[in-house]
């Protein structure tokens, strides 16, 4: 047994207290006035606050396939510096994980080799979506739809007929379908028209909102049409979040997730820094960056991802047309966002600010995608702990990123608020202090 004592973020609120950790898992919640229990070791977070282990249910750590960019040792370093300690991985992978066996497959390459629990997206195959209806959700917590491709997600569903069979057959086996949530279509018929982007001043013009609003309205209407569940990725502008808002007061069950990138960067920087916030979808300008912070606050998203999706530098720089959308962001996504949330409203009361974190990052991905045990701090869930510094400032710098890749479009920026150690199942599995790690021994949620 131990104990973790600090300002914990329960489900009943911020408050002074300790956790008591037995067997990987939470044993009680106790006030500072019930006395320890002889002999067990006492972690004192001090100043910091005591979060349930972050989740981040939307990670491309590129196995199998795709290494040379990124892999789960890496990746699943980057995650618990990051303070999260489960991720969801997708299918565009080489091959794609169309399959059960695939992802059985996958697993097993990754035993041994991640710090975090990690659960998986099935992609679906556009030659066979009616596989959806016999998908096992012990195998996967949901299904990955793009509806627009790009150079590392080639298996598109852009078919009017394949989409509704797709909904039609998730719908029936009670699968939550994810989306990437652009038409390709329009897309391909703009760079018919103009050629493809020359330039990084023109890039957001020519992947425009049109291409996620069109693409977001076909959603909708096949979720009206067959009551599939579903959740929209890294929405980009204003326009889609009234849409799918106007859905869920309208009683469909569609949600929706933003990213860390779209919340920290616009459209000028794209100009700015090129390929460093190349995205799909694009980044986009101030109002659309406000109307996703609108959904923050106002708690109309229903979960933050990151989108981690590195490159190397060689590929980056490349062409425009070349160089392929992407960057990593799970070790920077809880940070970035709460430097954010402190930057754009400093008067709110910081628990208050704290709690509507955990709920985009651990309780709300962890209810959507039915994640037992992960999320909170409760007794009989996971103790996957995080000791987080609300007030520490510090500045982000290369020699910081552990994803494979070695960059970051945050290098430089001022940060507030810093992880300083993440537990998972109640050993640590970082230490920022010491730089140590634990062991990759990291479990498929099943």
């Amino acid at each position: 047994m131990k104990a973790i004592e600090g300002r914990l973020v329960t489900p009943q609120g911020v408050r002074p207290g300790r956790v008591l950790i037995e067997h990987g898992r939470i044993a009680a919640v106790d006030d500072l006035t019930t006395p320890v229990p002889p002999g067990v070791p006492v972690v004192a977070a001090r100043d910091a606050y005591v979060l349930p282990g972050l989740i981040d249910p939307h990670v491309h750590f590129r196995t199998p396939g795709l290494t040379h960019k990124e892999d789960w040792g890496h990746g699943s370093r980057a995650a618990v510096a990051g303070g999260v300690t489960t991720v969801m991985d997708m299918p565009n992978t080489r091959p794609a994980s169309f399959t059960a066996k695939a992802l059985i497959d996958k697993a097993a390459l990754i035993e041994g080799r991640s710090l975090v629990d990690f659960a998986f997206h099935i992609g679906v195959d556009p030659e066979h979506p009616e596989a959806l209806a016999d998908l096992d959700t012990g195998t996967a917590r949901s299904a990955k739809i793009f509806m627009a491709g790009h150079h590392t997600a080639p298996a598109v569903l852009s078919d009017p007929a394949a989409l509704d069979t797709a909904f039609a057959a998730a719908a029936r086996s009670g699968v939550r379908v994810v989306l990437h949530a652009e038409d390709g279509g329009l897309f391909d018929l703009l760079d018919a028209w103009w050629g493809e982007p020359g330039g990084y001043r023109d890039y957001e013009a020519r992947r425009p909102r049109t291409g996620g609003i069109a693409a977001v309205a076909k959603v909708i209407e096949l979720v009206r049409r067959h009551g599939t569940a579903a959740h929209v990725l890294h929405l980009s502008s204003a326009e889609e979040a009234d849409l799918v808002c106007a859905a869920q007061a309208a009683g469909l069950p569609v949600t929706f997730e933003l990213t860390g990138h779209h919340l920290s960067f616009t459209d000028a920087d794209t100009c700015r820094v090129g390929a460093r916030t190349r995205l799909a979808p694009a980044i986009r300008g101030v109002r659309d960056q406000d109307r996703l912070w609108r959904a923050v606050f106002g708690e109309q998203a229903a979960t933050l991802g990151s989108d981690h999706a590195p490159h190397t530098v060689a590929e980056k720089t490349r062409s425009v047309a070349d160089s392929p959308p992407g960057l990593p962001g799970v070790q920077e996504l809880a940070t970035a966002v709460w430097t954010g949330m402190r930057r754009r409203a400093p008067e709110e009361d910081a628990d208050a600010a704290i709690g509507r974190l955990v709920r985009l990052m651990a309780s709300g991905p962890a209810d959507l995608f039915g994640l037992p045990g992960k999320g909170r701090i409760t007794p009989g869930a996971d103790a996957d702990l995080v000791l987080f510094a609300p007030d520490d400032t510090w500045m982000f710098s290369a020699a910081q990123v552990r994803s494979k890749c070695g960059w970051s479009a945050y290098e430089g920026w001022t940060m507030t608020g810093r992880v300083r150690r993440t537990f998972r199942r109640g050993e640590q599995v970082f230490d920022a202090a010491t730089g140590a790690y634990g062991a990759p021994d990291g479990a498929w949620l099943r």
